[in-house]
């Protein structure tokens, strides 16, 4: 083979390796999502059949929510120690193997410990998931890619509503949890084919210790903090602006179950189509200004949100606030990415993403709290407003790498 042909089949190997990649990050984090979302629509028939109130199935979600934060410090770690695949491999048989156990659990409390395990598995895909997929896209791509994959988290969401609707009539609630772990074993599949991306190796060329790993941990905590407190404010603006929404169409609105269903389900399209354009954007025109104007853009938004007549006017404000929130959701893989030091760009983004994801899951009480004086709308429109403010001068009063080289260097 010529000169010319033995680099082009080098570039089509390399971007062959970059699609199966992003594919494998994408697909990792959607069906996480999706095992998740699963619980949140059958609570109530396992509440029935472990004769247990269904506050107590509620604490399920809570615990696995808790233990998000632990999964991303271990797998994080084994991410930039022995690279992206094999942890993600590995963290995707685990939550796989929990959730079918979880749909064979005999008992209540045989359930809550399959579902704290379970959460370690949630935390663990997305941060190894992500830095896999950002290592191995195209820098001038990244945020374009950098949208898709984060709303995979919606794609979950919408694949678990679709599975109740077909699944849960016929055959009831426990093989859902089976289902979810066929497609994401198809993932393991895909990982096969995956190469380690360069960033990975030429960071594993200079391998440090723990000691000295754990002082350059220490060395950047100022950025971590940021870090923190960037995904924080993010998950304030989704949480603030999703969890309670159904609870204000069928309680504040009266709508229907299948109405406030159509509604939720258009409001997850605007983020899956927000997340991709947002995310496009900030290729051209930077993460930070994305996000801020998405974000700012969605605090002027929130009287369509919540106070216009009619479904469809409530269904257009709902595709759009979402489409704004997730829009800067969507530059969030990248952005946090190219912010993270190289060396440690397996940790440092899916553990701050679960801290932030722990600060902020007090949303929904504060906002449940203030409904009983103020209403679901006024007590949303509030607290939304707030959030997003905050969020908006973070992001912008914050750091940004837009397109930066992840090669090593010197940390």
């Amino acid at each position: 083979m010529n000169r010319a042909g033995g680099a082009l089949e080098s570039l089509r190997k390399a971007k062959s390796n970059a699609r199966y990649a992003f594919l494998s990050g994408f697909f990792a984090w959607t069906f996480d999502a999706f095992d998740f979302f699963i619980l949140t629509y059958v609570l109530a028939a396992v509440a029935k059949e472990f004769h247990e109130p269904i506050a107590n199935i509620a604490f399920t979600l809570t615990a696995s929510l808790m233990m998000r934060p632990v999964g991303a410090f271990v797998f994080g770690l084994m991410a930039d120690r022995f690279g992206r695949r094999i942890p993600l491999m590995c963290d995707i048989v685990f939550y796989s193997v929990m959730e079918i156990l979880s749909g064979l659990a005999p008992s209540y409390h045989t359930f809550l410990i399959l579902r704290f395990l379970y959460g370690i598995g949630m935390g663990g895909a997305w941060g190894v998931g992500a830095s896999l997929a950002m290592e191995s896209v195209p820098p001038e791509k990244r945020g374009f890619f950098s949208g898709i994959l984060q709303e995979g988290y919606a794609t979950g969401n919408l694949l678990a509503a679709v599975c109740f609707w077909t699944v849960f009539p016929h055959w009831g609630w426990r093989p859902m949890f089976f289902i979810g772990s066929a497609p994401a074993l198809l993932t393991l599949l895909l990982l096969t084919r995956v190469k380690e991306s360069d960033a990975w190796k030429s960071v594993a060329a200079r391998r440090r210790g723990w000691k000295e790993y754990f002082q350059l941990v220490g060395m950047n905590w100022q950025r971590f903090l940021f870090l923190v407190a960037l995904m924080a404010m993010m998950n304030f603006i989704s949480h603030g602006t999703q969890d309670l929404y159904p609870t204000l169409l069928q309680e504040a609105r009266h709508f229907s179950t299948n109405i406030t269903a159509l509604v939720s389900a258009i409001s997850m399209v605007g983020a899956i189509v927000g997340g991709t354009l947002v995310g496009l954007y900030s290729d051209g025109h930077g993460r930070r200004r994305a996000m801020t104007l998405a974000v700012l853009a969605a605090i002027v938004l929130i009287p369509l949100w919540l106070f216009v007549p009619g479904v469809a006017l409530m269904a257009t404000g709902a595709f759009l606030m979402q489409f704004m929130v997730q829009g800067a959701w969507g530059v969030v893989p990248v952005h946090i990415n190219e912010l993270s030091p190289n060396a440690l760009r397996g940790f440092f983004p899916g553990f701050a993403y679960q801290i932030g994801v722990l600060i902020a899951s007090t949303a929904p009480y504060i906002e449940a709290r203030m409904s009983h004086n103020l209403g679901y709308a006024q007590a949303m429109a509030i607290f939304a407003a707030v959030v997003l403010a905050i969020g908006a001068m973070v992001i912008a009063a914050g750091p940004e790498a837009h397109r930066v080289s992840f090669a090593a260097e010197p940390e």
